[in-house]
């Protein structure tokens, strides 16, 4: 056979080859992406919901904008303590079983929100759906390096990330809506029915991950073994590039702190927007509820967009440090017109989409780093450490913002130091990793 002829059989055979990859691919993306945004979705409107219900709930009940923030700040303290244990008890048992109770469990718990009628209760309430959510988010991460090749895996995780964006876009309009429109029927209070009705979706969900979820590759019945042995192939091929595979591992590596340190400045940035963003476009002018819910889904909006596309452009170059470190950057920028500018909706409204775009892409572009060192039980356990340990941001902001408006009338301080926060994390990003994790993929 001549050279000509060698190079054209090769050729078509790396064709053949990226097609099957790309028909598998398909298969795999369309059975679990959609129904875990989805979860995902309803997750995080049930993590921040409380968000529109403060604006009847805080007077309703006579709490003060430190006891809003509080409480929004305690959810963190029961997902900060629980998210380890959760992910190594579904390492163990598998994420289809423990997914299912997740969701159940937080979707009853928030729905009893509606019951709450002091602070003390408020607190309790809110602790107990952190604690029952604990191990969602990374569980589906680890879920993910079970089923992806690692060269996908900035696409899927802010595809999966996204519906922080696609709660924003339709969360705001809907929890809006519920509060104006229900408010009263059958004696019950908009923020109640908030509650409720947002609830139970996240129980319905549980039964669906139930059926449609596959632990392991062979588990696939909608996986011809000839497509099981070839997928199983191409998610392992990267697996011995990771370097930490139990969880002592992960405990001795000290990048797992610093993405940790980063993490928290992220989480941060995220709760500090989601919690405080119908506050600050009420506070700049705007009252109707519902309209407040139009007006919130515009940064989320973009900010999907934008995080798929950067994602997508992360994956085809293979650059991971400076598609996170520059979003990041973009964040903290956003914070900073937001605190400049907080009595103006316009200019608000411009400093808020920068910082959703910044802060919600770089959360899924940085999920990738944890994964290209943690296999195994390190990456189900090293996963959740860092991410229970970033979200004590969510601790922090929060309550950090609402003790500012108490105190000095305005969120402006507060603002800024969360653009400090997302500055602190561009440098750590830029300069602050192992050079292994810069590398290109």
């Amino acid at each position: 056979m001549s050279v000509n002829a060698s190079i054209g059989v090769a050729g078509v055979a790396g064709r053949a080859a990226v097609a099957r990859e790309q028909q598998v691919y398909g298969k795999v993306f369309w059975r679990f992406i959609p129904l875990l945004v989805v979860c995902w979705v309803i997750a995080y409107l049930d993590r921040v919901n409380i968000s529109f219900a403060k604006l009847q709930m805080q007077s309703d009940l006579g709490f003060s904008d430190a006891v809003y923030g509080l409480g929004a700040s305690v959810f963190f303290i029961g997902y900060f303590l629980f998210e380890v244990p959760s992910n190594m008890i579904l390492h163990r048992v598998g994420a289809r079983v423990w997914i299912m109770r997740i969701m159940v469990t937080w979707g009853i718990a928030s729905a009893c929100t509606m019951f709450v009628t002091s602070e003390m209760g408020f607190y309790v309430i809110r602790f107990l759906v952190g604690a029952l959510e604990a191990g969602f988010v990374p569980g589906a991460l680890y879920f993910f390096t079970k089923w992806f090749p690692a060269a996908r895996r900035a696409r899927i995780n802010t595809i999966f990330m996204s519906g922080i964006a696609f709660c924003g876009i339709i969360g705001g309009p809907i929890s809006g809506g519920i509060m104006k429109y229900t408010d009263g029927l059958l004696e019950l209070a908009g923020w109640q029915w908030l509650f409720l009705l947002e609830g139970i979706p996240a129980v319905i969900l549980g039964v669906v991950v139930w059926k449609f979820l596959d632990d392991e590759i062979a588990d696939a019945r909608w996986l011809s073994q000839d497509d099981k042995a070839f997928w199983h192939a191409q998610v392992n091929r990267d697996a011995k590039e990771a370097q930490a595979h139990n969880f002592l591992a992960a405990l001795r590596e000290p990048a797992t702190y610093t993405l940790s340190f980063i993490y928290m400045c992220l989480a941060g940035g995220i709760y500090g927007l989601v919690f405080w963003m119908p506050q600050l476009i009420r506070t700049a002018g705007t009252q109707d509820t519902f309209v407040i819910g139009l007006i919130s889904a515009l940064p989320y909006l973009m900010a999907g967009i934008g995080m798929i596309l950067l994602g997508k452009n992360s994956d085809r170059t293979g650059e991971r440090r400076w598609h996170l470190a520059l979003t990041v950057l973009a964040g903290g920028i956003g914070y900073f017109l937001c605190g400049a500018y907080s009595s103006s909706t316009v200019a608000l409204l411009f400093g808020l989409t920068v910082a959703a775009t910044g802060i919600i892409s770089a959360i899924g572009l940085f999920w990738v780093f944890p994964q290209r060192f943690l296999s195994g039980m390190a990456a189900a356990a090293g996963i959740a450490l860092i991410n229970s340990i970033g979200q004590l941001g969510g601790i922090i902001s929060p309550y950090m913002v609402g003790k500012v408006r108490d105190v000095t009338g305005s969120a402006t301080l507060g603002l800024y130091a969360l653009s400090a926060a997302c500055l602190v994390a561009f440098v750590l990003v830029a300069w602050g990793l192992p050079r292994r994790l810069y590398q290109k993929v």
